[in-house]
């Protein structure tokens, strides 16, 4: 899944998550009070619901499933507003919505003088321990060599370190097709931000640091850039997924394609998977507009924290880096659902 251990990478990942004993509240609110809702193209968002919600179990879900499967040339402004409410879900930590995407690399099926950067599928040892290896002795050791592990090489290792931050992407190959993989586990090790490290070494302020200016000093200071990307002490492995038609999204948690604009990473804790969520993004290039739960991530935690999908390529990924801002989102839940749950009095 593109976004399992999509953990920020940037400095300013260090923001306090909110305390274990925050109340946790639920407040329903009336469409009418959704910043920009007439304004949304709400047919988007119904396609992306309908790719997962006939995957949502429960008898209240299901029956909204139907429902939207049989009236797909029907209003999809009129659907949300008949069958779900607003609710307003928070935990006392501050709101933060980023970004992610699906990374494209230069690859080859085969070893050359410029594709020298493997990816490895998981060795059957690093299955049964937790944790196996870390990054370092990985490289150090040789142990994935010449076993036959390899999916695809690459002409970038920094690249390559990000595309496993992300979880998932696609390889253009020589010949003019592209290989797409996805997560195929980890060596257990918790993921450890270099962008914080960077900033705790003094070298970048916080409000400095991103994926491209980490891409570019490790680049600059090939040993020291070594040492870095080894402070981060887990290493992804990866599978070659074949199912996925190339027109569409990478495979988010809920083994589903995800939809550039229009599917969230969130905190299943909080937000369920598969449900619509309604999102007010502040800040520059405000974004106000239908999406759906539809993917996690190891760095995606609160009521109020999501990671908008941008889709593939360097311009989709430029883009998700600049996102980091404030909002608020809320979950439409079905109607009972969402009465059963109000803290507010309603």
């Amino acid at each position: 899944m593109i976004a399992v251990l999509r953990a920020i990478c940037m400095a300013g990942a260090m923001m306090a998550a909110p305390g274990a004993q925050a109340e946790i509240t639920h407040k329903v609110v009336p469409f009418e009070e959704l910043d920009g809702w007439s304004e949304d193209n709400h047919r988007d968002a119904f396609a992306a619901f309908l790719t997962t919600c006939t995957d949502l179990k429960d008898p209240d879900w299901l029956s909204i499933c139907a429902v939207a499967q049989s009236n797909t040339d029907g209003n999809p402004k009129s659907f949300f507003e008949l069958f779900f409410r607003p609710v307003l879900i928070e935990d006392g930590g501050n709101s933060l919505f980023t970004g992610y995407f699906e990374p494209e690399l230069e690859g080859s099926r085969h070893p050359t003088p410029r594709f020298r950067y493997p990816l490895y599928k998981m060795p059957p040892e690093a299955k049964n321990a937790n944790p196996w290896l870390s990054r370092e002795e990985i490289f150090s050791s040789g142990v994935l060599d010449n076993r036959g592990l390899e999916i695809a090489w690459v002409d970038d290792p920094v690249e390559l370190f990000f595309l496993q931050i992300q979880g998932s992407g696609r390889i253009r190959l020589q010949n003019g097709e592209s290989l797409r993989v996805g997560y195929g586990g980890a060596n257990g090790h918790p993921y450890r931000s270099i962008g914080v490290e960077l900033v705790r070494r003094g070298i970048y302020d916080a409000h400095q640091v991103s994926a491209q200016v980490i891409k570019n000093w490790v680049k600059r200071n090939p040993e020291a850039g070594r040492d870095l990307l080894y402070h981060n002490p887990s290493y992804v492995f990866f599978r070659e997924i074949s199912k996925v038609a190339a027109h569409l999204g990478p495979l988010g948690a809920m083994n589903r394609s995800v939809t550039a604009m229009r599917s969230l990473a969130v905190d299943p804790q909080f937000t369920p998977l598969g449900a619509p969520v309604w999102l007010e993004k502040d800040g520059e290039n405000p974004i106000r507009r239908l999406m759906v739960a539809q993917d996690t991530g190891s760095a995606i935690k609160g009521a109020q924290r999501a990671d908008v999908f941008f889709g593939t390529g360097d311009a989709a990924g430029e883009a998700a880096g600049r996102l980091r801002d404030p909002g608020r989102m809320l979950v439409l839940l079905p109607i009972q659902r969402a009465y059963a749950l109000a803290t507010d009095g309603v």
